[in-house]
């Protein structure tokens, strides 16, 4: 049966081949009238992923290949999302052992040297993205062709791992291996001009021409000359020696080994068997296997899933395609902007004008953050509208009240908002820390509302709590939560408390650290000590980005409404408030900024008291047990993943409550009782702990 030159797949028609088709399970072969033969990765689910059943069923369609050569093979994805995912992330949960994942490794690798050894030359055009695995097979591959807005890279060491099917050789013998190692090492991605520029892919053509582009390599020649001089140079090891040295104080300095070992062993690899393909290969298989044994890896293997579990809150349509955001300060700019960013239709009103031009020109700086083009930036700001009148509102889905956290002020504002809002439209508030209740409390129909809480900056965090309250509808939170996911972030689903969740965990955290610096501390010696711990910056530097006023207000609104006393904002953080001295939106706070950064020296000779790493992080963990004993949320699962996502939280440790048990619940609870002793009531363990031992 003869099939189409082009697959509609939603909304995008991708070029599959034609000619007869055979199919090899996850893989659909056709061999047109040019004998170029087109090998269409179709695997179960909206994602392709190259699975242990998918590097199977292509083992199968190369015994095809190999029996009866076409002039050429090409490798593309029926998926309109993109190439390749990357591994099965689920199949390295059953790994039980080194030897067993190396020996399943063995036999991946041994499919992936088939297609690379193929007597037919072999291209891969790829669309959207190649991860992983899915970049390992591409590299398998004689030339590469990229669809514009494809991107590349391995993001395995966000796993505690490197690259495990070739990608450690292949992709340093095809580029300058500095550059190679780089995107390994860090596991950022290279879009499209970026990719052409490094030598990844060849060329960049748009979907309608990739026949032709295709067939333009049709008996043209590899001339074997694309790694030049520089990598003929590392291919000596001397200078692999040097090079790697440098990259292994770099990368202590972000990634500790004795936390996060996988990009060292990656360096290791490299500098000892760099330029012998066989050698690194073997020992490719083997690092892999003995890093994917780790803790480490296991616990951010956990975090990956309980990112998807996140997105499993918002499933469906939000049914909201237009969104009004009342002021526009720093929170309500980047909300506008993410969500037109996203495709959404956007009105951001306020009471001045200089914010609303300041948002539109940092929504463009954010657009290109995000890696679109400049015709994607133009379109996005188009659909991003200033609006002081608020002609947007009464039209709007889903309007957010963004304006600064002052009680009074937001219910005026919410009193307003429901007046000339649609009767289904549904009004979110963004309030980082004040109870729903009262809030809702003014509006007429309270069921439409509830809590969207973003943290700063959108573009970065993830995770946005999703606040109910006890007459939220059902319906209205389903549509939220689906929003969120639309807007690619997770949800994680909250009930009103004071601080929520993330807050309500965070602010014991960096109360604490306050009073460290009271009892004459130096912040820097503090902040490296929750850094030691895995934090991804210290609690007083988390203080001065967020701004002393805010941290204050969250305080100033937890202190009265709690079980477990809160602690008095020192002095001398107050005065250094009432000066003006706010953190980095000021210039100064704790610390002095320059160009968005801390100008921290080495620290003070006061000695670092020996509990110190504990009085930062027990606290958080014991407000942790007690927002799952007041039922904030739902699980110790989504906990982790909140905590992870919106502060960091040490994911190598896997979210809060994983270590709490994984330490010991029992030796928790008397460290807790220790410091109690030592310090005051405010490190008593929380009533939650007995259910949890």
């Amino acid at each position: 049966m003869t099939k189409p030159v082009l697959s509609v797949i939603g909304e995008m028609k991708l070029e599959l081949g034609s000619g007869e088709e055979t199919a090899f399970g996850n893989w659909r072969l056709r061999q047109d009238a040019d004998r170029i033969a087109w090998a269409i990765l179709d695997g179960k689910g909206s994602t392709n992923t190259l699975s242990e059943a998918v590097l199977t069923d292509l083992s199968k369609l190369l015994d095809a290949i190999e029996s009866q050569p076409p002039k050429l093979l090409v490798l593309r994805s029926a998926k309109p999302g993109g190439f390749v995912a990357g591994a099965d992330i689920s199949e390295f949960r059953d790994a039980k052992d080194e030897a067993s994942v190396a020996d399943r490794l063995r036999e991946g690798h041994g499919v992936i040297d088939r297609l690379e050894a193929l007597k037919c030359p072999t291209v891969a055009v790829i669309h959207g993205y190649a991860l992983g695995g899915g970049f390992e097979l591409a590299l398998a591959c004689d030339r590469r062709i990229a669809i514009e807005g494809a991107w590349f890279g391995f993001p395995e060491v966000r796993l505690g791992l490197h690259p495990g099917l070739g990608g450690t050789f292949r992709l340093s013998e095809l580029i300058d291996p500095t550059e190679a190692m780089t995107m390994m090492l860090t596991g950022k991605s290279a879009h499209t001009k970026k990719a052409r520029q490094l030598g990844i892919i060849e060329a960049v053509v748009e979907e309608r021409h990739v026949r032709a582009a295709v067939q333009a390599l049709l008996g043209k020649d590899d001339d074997g000359s694309k790694r030049g001089l520089k990598a003929a140079i590392f291919d000596m090891g001397p200078a692999r020696k040097l090079a790697a040295n440098r990259m292994r104080s770099q990368t202590e300095a972000k990634a500790p080994q004795e936390h996060y070992p996988a990009p060292h062993a990656l360096i290791d690899l490299w500098e000892t068997h760099g330029g012998d393909r066989d050698a690194m290969q073997e020992a490719e298989i083997k690092s892999f296997a003995r890093l994917l044994m780790s803790d480490t890896a296991q616990n951010l293997i956990r975090v990956f899933f309980l990112r998807e579990a996140l997105k499993k809150n918002g499933v469906g349509k939000s049914g909201i395609e237009t969104v009004h955001v009342v002021g526009a300060g720093t929170m309500g700019a980047e909300i506008a902007a993410w969500c037109a960013i996203k495709g959404l239709r956007v009105t951001i009103s306020d009471i001045k004008l200089e914010p609303l031009a300041k948002a539109v020109k940092d929504a463009a700086s954010t657009a290109r953050d995000a890696h679109l083009s400049d015709i994607e930036i133009r379109d996005a700001l188009d659909r991003m509208m200033p609006d002081p009148r608020e002609y947007g509102l009464a039209n709007a889905d889903l309007i957010i009240e963004a304006a600064p956290e002052k009680p009074e002020l937001k219910r005026d504002l919410l009193t307003s908002i429901e007046a000339r809002a649609r009767k289904d439209a549904i009004i979110a508030t963004n309030t980082s820390s004040l109870e729903l209740d009262g809030l809702a409390a003014v509006m007429k129909k309270s069921g439409r509302f509830a809590g969207l809480h973003f943290f700063n900056p959108v573009s970065k965090l993830d995770l946005v709590e999703v606040v109910s309250h006890d007459k939220a509808t059902r319906k209205t939170l389903s549509q939220l939560n689906a929003f969120v996911t639309a807007i690619g972030h997770l949800p994680a689903p909250v009930k009103s408390y004071p601080g929520f969740l993330v807050n309500r965990v965070l602010t014991p955290y960096l109360l604490e650290a306050a009073l460290m610096v009271d009892e004459g501390i130096d912040p820097v010696q503090i902040d490296r000590a929750a850094e030691e711990f895995g934090m991804p910056m210290g609690p007083l530097e988390v203080a001065d980005r967020v701004g002393l006023d805010i941290c204050l207000h969250v305080a100033d609104s937890l202190r009265d409404n709690l079980d477990t006393p809160i602690p008095d904002v020192p002095d001398w953080m107050a005065k250094r408030m009432e000066s003006g001295r706010l953190g980095v939106k000021s210039g100064e706070g704790i610390y002095a900024w320059e160009d968005g950064k801390p100008k921290k020296g080495k620290g003070g000779n006061h000695p670092l008291p020996k509990d110190a790493q504990d009085r930062l992080i027990l606290p958080m963990l014991n407000a942790a047990v007690e927002c799952l004993r007041k039922d904030v949320v739902a699980d110790a699962d989504t906990l982790d993943a909140a905590m992870i996502f919106a502060t960091g939280f040490a994911p190598f440790r896997g979210g809060p409550m994983h270590y709490a048990r994984q330490r010991g619940i029992n030796d928790v609870v008397s460290a807790l009782m220790e410091l109690a002793e030592s310090h005051g009531p405010r490190f008593a363990p929380d009533l939650g702990w007995k259910d949890l031992g």
